[in-house]
Formats: C-alpha cells, sequence, structure tokens
C-alpha cells in the first residue's frame, strides 16, 4: 500500500524469532524461557507494543512454530508471521517482503532481537526522535568499555589488543526505511544484522546511545542476569 507524500511515515516493529538459541543450553528455544511471569518472547514485544506510535509488532517465527501464537494471542497489534528462515536475515527479509505489501517504501522499520527483552521505552524515543529526520536510519549501541583483545590461530591466546576508541557494540531495534533495508537485504545476504547490510549497501546508518541493560540474551549466565534485571523492574513498578 503507497502512502502519500503529504503523510507522515508510520512505523512498524520487526522482532525475527525463528532461532533455536543454541548457546543457552536449553531444552526449548531461547525465546521461550520463562523470565519471570512472561516468557522472553513476550517480555520484548510488550515493550514494543507499550510504544504508541508502533503501529503493530510482526514477529517472525519458523513454519512449523506454534508457541509463539499461543503465547502472544490477543494483543491486538500483534501478528505472527510463519515464514521464518535458517538465518536472521532470512526471517528478516521474509518479515519485510511481507510488510512491503502494506506500508510504503518510506515506512520505519524497527527490527529488534526476541532476546533482548529488556529494551526500554527511554531508548525507543530517543532513536526514534534521532533518525526521525534521516533518508537512511540508524541503531542503538553502546560504546565498547572493555580492552578488547583478537585471538591468535589457536583461539585461545593473545594475538593483538585493538584500539577500542570509535568501537561501538551494536544493539536493537535498527531503525531503517522498508523499501532501503529490503534492497540492502535482498543484495546482501551475508550479514548479521540489518545495519551491515545497510552498510554493504553504500549507506551510513546513524549510531544512536543505547543501554547497557539491553543486552542479548545468549548464555545460561545471561538468562540469570536478564531475570534479575526484569524481577528488579517489577518490583519498581509495584505500588507501594
Amino acid at each position: 500500500m503507497s502512502a502519500s507524500l503529504s503523510q507522515s511515515p508510520r512505523h512498524v516493529a520487526l522482532v525475527p524469532a525463528a532461532g533455536i538459541g543454541v548457546r543457552v543450553g536449553a531444552p526449548l528455544p531461547k525465546q521461550y524461557l520463562a523470565l519471570g511471569a512472561r516468557s522472553m518472547l513476550e517480555w520484548s514485544v510488550d515493550a514494543l507494543c507499550a510504544t504508541p506510535w508502533i503501529e503493530r509488532v510482526v514477529v517472525v517465527v519458523a513454519p512449523d512454530d506454534q508457541r509463539a501464537a499461543m503465547l502472544l494471542h490477543g494483543r491486538a497489534r500483534v501478528e505472527v508471521l510463519p515464514r521464518g528462515g535458517t538465518t536472521r536475515r532470512d526471517s528478516v527479509l521474509a518479515g519485510l517482503q511481507h510488510l512491503a505489501r502494506r506500508h510504503d517504501a518510506r515506512d520505519w522499520v524497527l527490527v529488534h532481537d526476541a532476546a533482548r527483552p529488556a529494551i526500554d521505552a527511554a531508548a525507543l524515543e530517543r532513536l526514534r526522535d534521532a533518525v526521525g529526520a534521516s533518508p537512511v536510519g540508524g541503531l542503538l549501541a553502546v560504546p565498547v568499555g572493555d580492552t578488547v583483545k583478537r585471538t591468535a590461530d589457536d583461539r585461545r591466546s593473545v594475538a593483538a589488543t585493538v584500539e577500542r576508541d570509535g568501537l561501538w557494540a551494536a544493539q536493537t531495534p535498527q531503525m531503517f526505511r522498508l523499501g532501503l533495508l529490503l534492497e540492502a537485504l535482498r543484495a546482501h545476504a551475508d550479514v548479521t544484522d540489518e545495519a551491515s547490510a545497510v552498510e554493504r549497501a553504500g549507506h551510513a546508518p546513524l549510531l544512536v546511545e543505547g543501554t547497557r541493560s539491553n543486552f542479548k540474551v545468549t548464555s545460561a549466565e545471561d538468562v540469570a542476569l536478564m531475570r534479575l534485571l526484569l524481577a528488579a523492574r517489577a518490583g519498581d513498578a509495584e505500588p507501594r
């Protein structure tokens, strides 16, 4: 669906959730692990739904996945799309192709990891405000604070210390124009995030400072830390 040039671009979110999260070592895909009263996927989706300017949230899952539809049932602004692929890029591309049928190429798409359930409203607002006038888009990220080492061929010993000045750790959401991101991902299959595809297409995404709490859950230790963080947030939200 094409929008008039006089209309403001719309905002939609896309959550790729077709992975299995092997490194967590859990008996089920990590997006379905319980973090208190809700699954990781529910926390991430609910954070996006709590943002009124995000029109809807499309969750892309594996074709045989029925968990997401059951968990997210009843959320009016959420759509579960069972067209996920073997890689993140494949799942995001399937979601973008689906969105392109109903949205203008100028509309904004915020791609967010299901495994980043602690995204907060303030960070989402910063991202929208910072890249809203950009013809391309940008992403949340945090400056690298630790000293970074590169390993030798044995993957155990240090080969070099990497200068960290100017290095940022990418986060999500990554927010780009629908048409531009769709074209970039179609052209570049071997990328690990949306910003990489946009960079390969010759554009320079904007960096918007995120928060350390918006870390990606990739290990069992991360799961434990995220449970503590979300429990603390829930406690702060309760009336005293």
